[in-house]
C-alpha cells in the first residue's frame, strides 16, 4: 500500500478562523521531535547493526517520521506565518543531541529497546488522535489522523521485532514493565521541553527546563480523554506481555486518566503563574 505524501494533504482547506491557539505551540514542538527521526534511526541502526532486516525497517520508519515533522511544520507555518520551521529545527539539532553511534541500547538489551519504542509509538498514536479529536481545523485534523495511523502501524512494526528478540533474550514481564514505565516518564525530559523552547520562544530567551516542560505539558495534557488512554493502556499491556483487555488494563487506564488530569491541573496553575509573572516567556 502506497504511503501518503505531503501532496495528499488538502492544504487549500486550511481555515485560520478554526485554529485553536493552544494547539499551535504543541504542533510546533511536535514538528521538531518528529523531524529528528533520522537521528533516532542512526541510533537504532547502530544498536542493531548486525540485523539488516531491522535496520531497513528503521530507515523506512525514519523517512515517515521526518515526513510527519514536515507536515506538522507546514501546518504550523500556515497557522503562524512568523514560524520559521527549518530555522527552529536547526536550533533544535544544535541544542539537543542523542548518541547516534551507540553500540548498545540504553535500555540494557535489544528487547528493552524495542519495548521502549513500542511505548513511544503508543504515546504518539494516542496523542495525535487526541489532537485530531480536539481540533476543528480540517487540515490539522487530516494531518493528525494520518500521523496517528502511522504511529499505530509503527507500534506493530516494533512489536513484531520485539517478539523475535524475546525468543533469544527472554526479558521478563517485570523487566519489560519497568522499561515501559521508565520510558513513559521521559516525556517530561529535555526532548519535548527543548522542542517547545526553540519553536515557541524567541532566540534571546534562555532555555529553562521547568518553564518549557510546563508550557508544553500544561497544554498537551488537557486534550486527553479517557478513551485515548484506555486504548493506549491496551497497547502498553501488549508490549509488556500482559492481556491488553481485562480488569487490570481497565483499572490501569482509569488510574492513568486520573493521574493525567491531576498533573494537568498542576501544570496549568504553574503555567498561569509563569505567564502572569513573565509575559516575555509566553509561547508565540
Amino acid at each position: 500500500m502506497k504511503h501518503w505524501t505531503l501532496d495528499d494533504i488538502e492544504w487549500d482547506r486550511f481555515d485560520p478562523s478554526l485554529v485553536d491557539k493552544e494547539i499551535v505551540p504543541l504542533v510546533k514542538s511536535a514538528a521538531m521531535v518528529e523531524r529528528n527521526g533520522d537521528d533516532y534511526a542512526l541510533y537504532l541502526r547502530s544498536v542493531f547493526a548486525d540485523d539488516p532486516d531491522f535496520c531497513a525497517a528503521a530507515q523506512n520508519w525514519a523517512v515517515e517520521e521526518v515526513q510527519h515533522g514536515d507536515a506538522l511544520g507546514r501546518w504550523a507555518s500556515l497557522a503562524d506565518t512568523s514560524f520559521d520551521y527549518m530555522g527552529c529545527f536547526r536550533r533544535y539539532r544544535e541544542g539537543y543531541t542523542i548518541d547516534v553511534k551507540a553500540d548498545a541500547s540504553v535500555r540494557g538489551s535489544r528487547s528493552g529497546e524495542l519495548v521502549a519504542r513500542c511505548i513511544v509509538e503508543t504515546g504518539t498514536s494516542s496523542y495525535y488522535t487526541a489532537l485530531a479529536d480536539a481540533s476543528a481545523e480540517p487540515v490539522l485534523v487530516q494531518v493528525c489522523r494520518l500521523i496517528a495511523a502511522d504511529e499505530y502501524r509503527h507500534f506493530k512494526l516494533f512489536y513484531d521485532h520485539l517478539k523475535r528478540y524475546l525468543e533469544r533474550e527472554n526479558l521478563s514481564h517485570v523487566q519489560r514493565l519497568r522499561i515501559a514505565l521508565s520510558r513513559a516518564t521521559e516525556t517530561e525530559d529535555d526532548e519535548l521541553a527543548f522542542a517547545f523552547h526553540v519553536s515557541n520562544e524567541a532566540p534571546g530567551i534562555r532555555y529553562e527546563h521547568h518553564r518549557c516542560v510546563t508550557g508544553y505539558m500544561g497544554r498537551a495534557m488537557g486534550f486527553y480523554r479517557f478513551h485515548h488512554l484506555d486504548r493506549s493502556m491496551g497497547m502498553i499491556f501488549k508490549a509488556v506481555g500482559l492481556p491488553p483487555r481485562g480488569t487490570l488494563s481497565s483499572l490501569a487506564a482509569r488510574a492513568a486518566y486520573r493521574l493525567v488530569q491531576w498533573r494537568h491541573g498542576r501544570y496549568q496553575r504553574v503555567l498561569q503563574q509563569q505567564e502572569n509573572a513573565s509575559p516575555l516567556a509566553r509561547a508565540a
